[in-house]
């Protein structure tokens, strides 16, 4: 008896391909910075959110990893002189995060590429489809928070 279809099989073959295709997107020769997936993820996130402070919190529950994942992301992040910790007036537990120009940079490269990138995943798709997709996408994370 064949099983039915998979609804986690076809999404972990999905985030399979889209690795592999940004993995090629961010080897080519110009793209060798030296930096991993996630932390590109964490860079464009602190540059998107520059109007307010983000704290390791903020990454945890936002890309919804764990703690020890996140410090030692973060941990490399800052030996590789791609951010800086600081501390915070109000409260001197927290230190807030903050890029350096070497991650400025490198952003402003990887901004172009997820462009392209974002651009072959929509080929052949309606605007109707894509937003079919987030309502979807948006579902299934409700199913899986509960």
């Amino acid at each position: 008896m064949k099983p039915p279809r998979s609804i986690g099989f076809e999404l972990k073959t999905l985030t399979n391909l889209m690795k592999r295709n940004l993995e090629e997107c961010f080897s080519e020769e110009d793209g060798q910075d030296g930096t991993t997936g996630m932390q590109g993820y964490i860079i464009g996130y602190i540059s998107g959110n520059e109007h307010r402070e983000v704290f390791q919190r903020d990454l945890e529950k936002d890309f919804n990893i764990r703690r020890a994942t996140v410090t030692g992301v973060l941990k490399l992040m800052e030996r590789n002189g791609l951010i800086v910790r600081e501390p915070v007036p109000y409260d001197a537990r927290l230190k807030r995060i903050a890029l350096t120009q070497k991650a400025r940079d490198i952003h402003e490269k990887n901004v172009q590429r997820f462009i392209d990138f974002e651009k072959k995943l929509r080929q052949g798709l309606s605007d109707e489809e894509i937003e079919t997709f987030y309502a979807f996408a948006e579902k299934l994370k409700k199913n899986l928070a509960e």
